[in-house]
């Protein structure tokens, strides 16, 4: 394995083991049990992966290397002995969120890249593998789905990381580098958005009077 596969390896884990412990803490706020946090952590940090795999028609990496279970069995575990209360667990959720968002929309466009798809599938893509998980964990835990929750502005970052990736790969300037530096963009848009209430605009310009 050369450097540049180790290093996508290396960031498609990581973000792997972020949304796995944003899984787990959303069991714990939930009052699930070990077997339901350990669930939720694989279905948060796996599907979207296994969704983007499955477009570009090659076998799961969850399914094909095991190093892929690790970090959903880590982030139960840690969470179990570590968390001490739910009480600032919302905060703490959005930060592991936003950092599995900001790495799964660039290896996502990378590896649509990789495999052939053109810049604009790709970067399409590259959002799906970055909210899928987490829309999958929502909807599980009975949550509002971050994706449609009004008061957030969850896919938009995904949206321009990908875009960026996209620009940088084709004009073959994408490195470890500016990958990074992508990811810190889409990252930091994320947690500004949820700490400052930033939204995007409503489906329809006029609502009604909700009385």
């Amino acid at each position: 394995m050369d450097a540049a596969s180790s290093a996508g390896l290396a960031a498609d884990l990581l973000g792997v083991f972020f949304f796995a412990v944003s899984g787990s803490l959303l069991a714990a706020r939930k009052g699930f049990d070990l077997v339901g946090s350990l669930l939720l952590a694989s279905l948060a940090s796996l599907g979207g992966g296994v969704v983007r795999d499955l477009i570009i028609g090659v076998p799961p990496a969850a399914f094909t290397a095991p190093v892929y279970l690790v970090p959903p069995l880590l982030a139960t575990v840690l969470v179990y002995f570590v968390l001490s209360g739910v009480e600032r667990v919302k905060r703490v959720l959005v930060v592991f969120d936003a950092g599995g968002l900001a790495l799964f929309c660039i290896t996502g466009t990378v590896k649509a890249l990789e495999a052939g798809l053109n810049p604009f599938s790709a970067a399409l893509l590259g959002v799906t593998t970055a909210v899928g998980g987490g829309l999958l964990r929502d909807v599980v835990a009975n949550e509002i789905p971050q994706l449609f929750d009004p008061r957030d502005i969850y896919a938009l970052p995904a949206m321009l990381g990908a875009a960026v990736v996209t620009v940088l790969y084709v004009t073959s300037t994408f490195t470890l580098v500016t990958g990074m530096l992508a990811a810190s963009l889409v990252f930091s848009l994320r947690v500004l958005g949820w700490r400052y209430g930033w939204r995007a605009p409503l489906a329809a310009r006029v609502q009604r009077d909700r009385r």
